[in-house]
């Protein structure tokens, strides 16, 4: 990690990759390491497959636009630093893919989380939050979770998936 780096963040790892039950979209569950932060993001269908299939290790036949993104990396001689969920805004998440060059110059790229952790994966790299994103996503589902008190659909409790 840059020893400039001001910026609050936890490290996280995927803890689960799910289906909301209401309403069918993938979540991308991450966890934090040596700390109990959990953050889910609601990803697409295509990004969690993306996910997925190199969670299980399945080489598909031919690249994926994930792999391609990542041997365009490799060839431009680029390592990749860490990605790091930056923000959330209007219940939108935001990240950034920090990679450095042969000189350690850092080139930081705008990302969706699903593809920055896609690509994260691919790059063998770590995945970090900052810590306002878990306190702005905690506030959220507080707040929703107030919203849907006189609900009778409610909102579900998480499932146990997460070890």
């Amino acid at each position: 990690m840059p020893k400039d780096d001001s910026r609050d963040l936890i490290e996280v790892k995927i803890g689960a990759l799910i289906m909301d039950p209401n309403t069918n979209t993938p979540i991308v569950v991450l966890k934090g390491v040596g700390s109990e932060a959990v953050l889910p993001i609601w990803v697409g269908a295509f990004e969690a497959n993306a996910i997925a299939l190199e969670i299980e290790k399945i080489v598909p036949q031919r690249p994926m636009t994930h792999d391609l993104l990542r041997n365009v990396i490799i060839e431009f001689g680029l390592s990749a630093v860490r990605v790091v969920v930056t923000d959330l805004k209007d219940n939108t998440f935001y990240a950034s893919i920090e990679l450095s060059d042969e000189n350690g110059e850092l080139v930081t790229l705008d990302a969706r989380p699903s593809d920055a952790i896609a690509l994260a994966l691919r790059l063998d790299c770590p995945i970090y939050v900052e810590r306002h994103v878990l306190e702005l996503s905690a506030a959220s589902t507080q707040q929703q979770q107030d919203q849907d008190v006189g609900d009778p659909g409610g909102v579900d409790e998480w499932p146990e998936l997460i070890g």
